[in-house]
C-alpha cells in the first residue's frame, strides 16, 4: 500500500450489493476517496451519501460490468484521474438448480460467468499498467469457499469462485515482485438477497458487516487467503483433499445434493 489508512483511494465493483456495500462503509474515513460500482443507481446514491457524512469523498458509476469495452474504458480513464490503492472486484451473481432440482438456465449461466470471471478479469487487466507502473497496488479477488469442492446446489458459481481462486493466487506469484499485492477473499454464508435465494443450509451465516471487517483487516495484513468463517472454511478445505466420492456422500447427508 501506498497511502496510510487515513489516504487511501479504494475502488469497490459491486459496491450496491450486501458485501460491497459494507465493504464502503468500512472504508469510510476522512481522507478517504472511495469510487464505487454497482447497477442500483439508488443504492448507489444512498450508499454514496452515508460515506460522505463519514468524511470520505465519493465517485459512483452506474454500470453493467458485463458491457466489458465500457467497464475497460471506465476504469482506464479513474486510473489515470486516481492514484488507485486498492481494487476489490466483488461484482458478482449466483444461480442454482432450484429447489426442485430442475437445473440452470443457460442465460443465467452465461451471465453468471459474464460477470463473476470475465468482468473480473477485464477489471484486473484495466487497472494493473498503472499500479504495475508505480511499483505499488493491491487487488483483491472475491472469491468463495465454494470454490474448495463444487456444491451440487450451485455448480457454475461454484467453477467461477474456483476459477478466481487460482486466478488470483496465480496472480499473487507473478506480481509480488513487482511490489502489488494480490488477495483472494473466500467468504462462506453472508446475509445477502444472493445468499436466501440460494437453497440447502447456510451454517455460520455472517453479517456483511463482520465480513468486511474481517476482509479489510486482512487486506491490511497482506494475506494470500482470507477465508472465512473458520469451522466452515475447515470443512470445506477437507472436503477437497478427501477422496471424491467420500465428499460427495457428506454433501448428501448434509442436505447440499441435488
Amino acid at each position: 500500500m501506498t497511502k496510510s489508512v487515513i489516504s487511501q483511494t479504494v475502488l469497490i465493483t459491486g459496491a450496491s450489493g450486501s458485501i460491497g456495500g459494507a465493504l464502503a462503509e468500512i472504508y469510510a474515513e476522512p481522507g478517504n476517496i472511495l469510487i464505487l460500482q454497482g447497477r442500483n443507481a439508488a443504492r448507489l446514491a444512498e450508499l454514496a451519501s452515508i460515506c460522505e457524512e463519514k468524511g470520505a469523498r465519493v465517485l459512483t458509476k452506474v454500470l453493467d460490468v458485463r458491457n466489458r469495452a465500457e467497464l475497460a474504458a471506465w476504469l482506464g480513464e479513474i486510473s489515470r484521474q486516481e492514484t488507485l490503492d486498492l481494487v476489490i472486484v466483488n461484482a458478482g451473481v449466483n444461480t442454482n438448480i432450484g429447489a426442485d432440482g430442475a437445473g440452470e438456465r443457460w442465460a443465467d449461466v452465461e451471465a453468471l460467468v459474464e460477470i463473476n470471471v470475465l468482468a473480473a478479469m477485464a477489471t484486473v487487466d484495466a487497472v494493473l499498467p498503472a499500479m504495475r507502473a508505480r511499483g505499488q497496488g493491491q487487488i483483491a479477488l472475491m472469491s468463495s469457499l465454494a470454490a474448495y469442492f463444487g456444491l451440487p446446489v450451485t455448480p457454475s458459481y461454484s467453477a467461477s469462485k474456483a476459477a478466481m481462486k487460482a486466478y488470483g493466487e496465480a496472480l499473487r506469484g507473478w506480481l509480488a515482485p513487482e511490489g502489488l499485492h494480490i488477495n483472494v477473499v473466500m467468504p462462506g454464508y453472508v446475509e445477502s438477497q444472493m445468499c436466501r435465494d440460494m437453497p440447502g443450509p447456510k451454517p455460520f451465516l455472517w453479517t456483511a458487516d463482520k465480513a468486511a471487517r474481517v476482509i479489510k483487516r486482512g487486506l491490511a495484513r497482506n494475506q494470500p487467503r482470507i477465508s472465512f468463517p473458520f469451522p466452515l472454511n475447515l470443512g470445506t478445505w477437507c472436503l477437497s483433499i478427501l477422496r471424491p466420492g467420500i465428499s460427495e456422500r457428506i454433501l448428501r447427508l448434509l442436505n447440499y445434493g441435488a
